[in-house]
């Protein structure tokens, strides 16, 4: 049976290989990732703030400095790419018009994010996190579900956005 659906892929010039993310759609969306990418960004940036910054770090210092910055680069072009997807796939023009606001909160959270990878300033990351959290709410909003801010539970603890399952 997979030799039939090879040979009618070959055949047919049907790619095979296909890159996508819920173009089927998958109508799997959670702002949750997104939160989580940029508590993460604030906690690598604590993280970088506590190594040794004097005049002549160990070289472990300088190899774990250089792993907190790629993971805070790496969380950070998963923000992106999440917040993409959300507002590309997910939202609709009836969420456009009923929250105007989304596509400059969109746009702004790209550039906050560029920007909260660029430098190490937590002031940036936080600024960035209260922009996705108001997405987040916007988002459950267009679900009908109630949201609720809470400190999470891990460090740095602080406050996100959550929806209200109950």
């Amino acid at each position: 049976m997979r030799r039939k659906i090879y040979n009618y892929f070959k055949k047919n010039n049907i790619p095979e290989i296909v890159f996508a993310h819920c173009d089927i759609p998958c109508k799997i969306y959670d702002p949750i990732i997104v939160q989580i990418g940029v508590v993460t960004m604030l906690r690598l940036a604590d993280l970088i703030e506590d190594l040794d910054n004097s005049n002549s770090p160990s070289v472990d210092d300088k190899a774990q400095f250089n792993r907190l910055v790629n993971q805070k680069e790496e969380h950070g072009i998963r923000v992106k790419e999440e917040i993409r997807v959300i507002w590309g796939d997910y939202f609709k023009k009836h969420h456009f018009e009923e929250f105007p606001e989304l596509h400059d909160l969109t746009h702004s959270i790209m550039i906050k994010c560029s920007i909260s990878k660029q430098i190490i300033n937590k002031d940036c990351v936080i600024d960035l996190l209260d922009s996705v959290n108001r997405f987040a709410e916007i988002f459950w909003h267009t679900k009908k579900i109630k949201t609720f801010k809470a400190k999470c539970p891990y460090p740095p603890g602080i406050e996100l956005v959550y929806p209200n399952l109950n």
